[in-house]
């Protein structure tokens, strides 16, 4: 039996999920690395887990390392330690290299978490990406602002999934974000130019090295239009068929970008731009599972559980390629405004019309907050083999559903 440790700050739905999943390996006996106290798990963790140990920040290594230490006294040495989280793979490295226990090291995790030396990576080994300029000075700001001109995306070096990410048209933009960037003297900004043309993923498998299966989505609009326009509803679709000409260019990019970045086993999300010329340029690259529903889409489209398999592949190395067996696609439900959610109109009409295609859905809820994040209030994910279909329904939904909200009283 192999003794694990799954770090997980909290223990919110999705993560949850991974948690289980990875609890159901054969041959594993897993524990949970966690902020929240043991009576918080629920019954379904508590009877798959063989321990719990809480530390106060599940981003510090040392207290990761702590915690590997007293459940290794509990149950003997912990083998394998991990988490789904971007920001715990730098952390989860260091904590590795200190306790000796094999998986992504620190140079690597590092590669794929600080964006700025990402992208001076990719540069250096030919693969396409963004013009970039790591800033900690107003003049360079001003420098790289002559060099690219607008427009330009800021965010910081260690952000995920475009959060805290904005698009900078204009010197109004340009001075707005300088005086914000100028509050905290010891931050750091990444400055970018700004890619056109349409948005992607590359979620991939790696072992030993090798890219040995990889899934390709497309994004309707690009994630950073959605943040720029909170009210828009959005779609990911990942095509039935991903061999043609379009996609040509991530195919040889998005294994080159791994090479480059020195990963070996894992899991990666990357996201790239197909220029209007038709070349490519890697945006990011995560060496973890994806979110936004994409991991529960991927395992629709290929007729496989996406978590289990991921678990798999974290705790014994392995993974079994699979075939694309359907188009599926998600329409992200957003509301306009603040507060709370009022009401949600058109969902008895797409009942009628798309029962038959949904595979997943979150509704929001009369009395709903607001969500604070680009994904929205809800979600409705369709699945049929042919992708024309898919996106049909994906456009019906955003055209048809509405999310009331009103401010709180």
């Amino acid at each position: 039996m192999v003794v694990a440790a799954f770090v997980a700050p909290y223990l919110l739905e999705a993560t949850s999920r991974f948690v289980l999943s990875a609890a159901g390996v054969p041959g594993v006996r897993l524990a949970v690395i966690t902020t929240e106290p043991a009576d918080r798990l629920s019954p379904a963790l508590r009877e798959a887990l063989v321990g719990h140990w809480q530390i106060a920040d599940a981003l510090d290594p040392e207290q990761i390392v702590d915690a590997v230490r007293g459940l290794s006294a509990q149950f003997g040495p912990v083998e394998r330690l991990i988490g789904a989280l971007e920001q715990l793979q730098v952390p989860l490295a260091q904590a590795r290299a200190v306790l000796g226990i094999k998986g992504m090291s620190k140079r690597v995790a590092t590669n794929v978490r600080d964006k700025s030396q990402m992208k001076e990576v990719l540069t250096a080994a030919g693969v396409p990406c963004a013009r970039h300029q790591l800033i900690r000075h107003t003049a360079e700001a001003l420098a790289f602002r002559d060099l690219v001109g607008y427009p330009m995306v800021a965010k910081p070096p260690d952000g995920a999934g475009a959060k805290a990410t904005f698009r900078l048209d204009n010197d109004a933009d340009f001075e707005s974000w300088l005086v914000a960037a100028r509050q905290d003297q010891e931050e750091v900004w990444l400055l970018e130019e700004f890619l056109t043309g349409r948005e992607h993923t590359f979620d991939s498998v790696t072992l030993g090295g090798e890219t040995i299966w990889a899934s390709i989505s497309d994004y309707r609009p690009p994630p950073l239009e959605v943040l720029r326009t909170p009210w828009v509803q959005w779609t990911v679709l990942l095509p039935r068929d991903v061999s043609g000409p379009e996609y040509a260019g991530i195919r040889t990019a998005g294994p080159a970008a791994l090479r480059a970045l020195g990963v070996t086993d894992a899991f990666s999300h990357m996201e790239w731009f197909e220029r209007p010329d038709g070349s490519v340029a890697i945006s990011e690259v995560g060496a973890r599972p994806p979110g936004a529903q994409l991991a529960s889409m991927i395992g629709f489209s290929y007729d496989f559980d996406f978590y289990a398999t991921w678990a798999e592949l974290m705790l014994k190395g392995t993974f079994q390629p699979r075939e694309r067996q359907y188009a599926s696609g998600t329409a992200y439900l957003r509301g306009m405004g603040h507060g709370q959610v009022r009401a949600v109109h058109g969902i008895d009409r797409l009942q009628q019309q798309l029962g038959h295609l949904v595979v997943d859905s979150r509704l929001p809820q009369p009395g709903q907050p607001a969500s604070t994040s680009y994904e929205g209030e809800g979600f409705i994910t369709v699945r049929h083999p042919d992708t024309a279909v898919v996106q049909e329904a994906l456009d019906t939904i955003i055209s048809t559903a509405r999310v009331e909200l009103v401010e709180s009283q």
